[in-house]
């Protein structure tokens, strides 16, 4: 099934929250990966080790079957990501960086990487950028002067250097649109229409959010309505789930702190070779 036709039959299930006359999104975990297919380009927002929707990875790995043959995209990507790829249900991988900050390297990426076992599509900040602003305006590329006299483009064949048609002489790197199905980014609060509140640090949530064809939010709270700016309007979310501490171990600031102490036993666990123990134990 198509995830046009699946988004049009699950708004239509959707009752309607009578009180504003607005669609209520509201759905469980159990549903909600049940919207992620396998072969799906999965977005994941958050920034490194910060507000990343570590609850939603937890049901992916928890669903029967797992969805598998990911296509992974995120601006940084981190312990939520370094899980997905472990489990085996990540087939290529599109990141600017793979780690956990001041607590070292994703260990589970850097064994798949290691033996070969995933597919990395080589990325900048640059190239996520232009890549994710071509698709926004729906164009097939966007021209940046990066990447010019580098070796990444022996890497990436894919991106190409083109002539500047108004400065004669001039060459432009062409980095091409980058697309992604579903981007699940979690929020500190949203409505049940899918209005949310994300705080700062909102990495490329927004355009992760008005870019994927299915958006769903994970949020520490549910509000009956908002008094201040949101950061992502509810006309492009599809599905809100609701998730307190759905962040964890990352931080979620200003409700909790980056978890150290269990991030360093999740690095342990790998290192021991005990990384099915661990979500085992999720």
């Amino acid at each position: 099934m198509s995830l046009s036709l699946r988004g049009w039959q699950t708004k239509n299930r959707r009752s309607m929250d009578n009180r504003r006359g607005l669609p209520d999104k509201v759905i469980s975990f159990n549903e909600a990966v049940r919207l992620v297919p396998t072969g799906a380009t999965l977005a994941l927002g958050g920034m490194t080790i910060y507000r990343r929707p570590v609850a939603f990875v937890h049901a992916l790995l928890a669903a029967d079957p797992r969805p598998a043959d990911l296509t992974l995209l995120c601006f940084t990507a981190g312990y939520e990501s370094d899980l997905l790829v472990g489990a085996g249900m990540v087939s290529a991988v599109r990141t600017c960086y793979f780690g956990l900050e001041v607590f070292g390297l994703a260990p589970m990426y850097s064994k798949a990487a290691q033996a070969g076992t995933i597919t990395i599509i080589e990325e900048t900040e640059a190239s996520l950028s232009f890549g994710i602003r071509a698709h926004l305006a729906q164009v097939s590329f966007m021209p940046g002067y990066a990447w010019l006299g580098t070796d990444l483009l022996k890497l990436r064949p894919d991106v190409r250097v083109i002539d500047d048609p108004y400065n004669p002489g001039k060459r432009l790197t062409a980095f091409p649109a980058i697309d992604w199905d579903i981007a699940v980014i979690h929020a500190l609060e949203a409505d049940r229409s899918g209005n949310a509140r994300l705080n700062g640090n909102l990495g490329v949530d927004i355009e992760l959010s008005m870019g994927a064809k299915r958006v769903i939010v994970t949020t520490e709270s549910l509000v009956e309505r908002f008094n201040r700016q949101v950061d992502i309007s509810g006309a492009v979310v599809d599905d809100v789930v609701l998730a307190p501490g759905g962040a964890k171990p990352t931080s979620c600031h200003p409700l909790y702190p980056v978890a150290g102490g269990d991030l360093l036993r999740y690095i342990d666990a790998c290192n021991a070779g005990q990384f099915e123990g661990y979500i085992a134990g999720l």
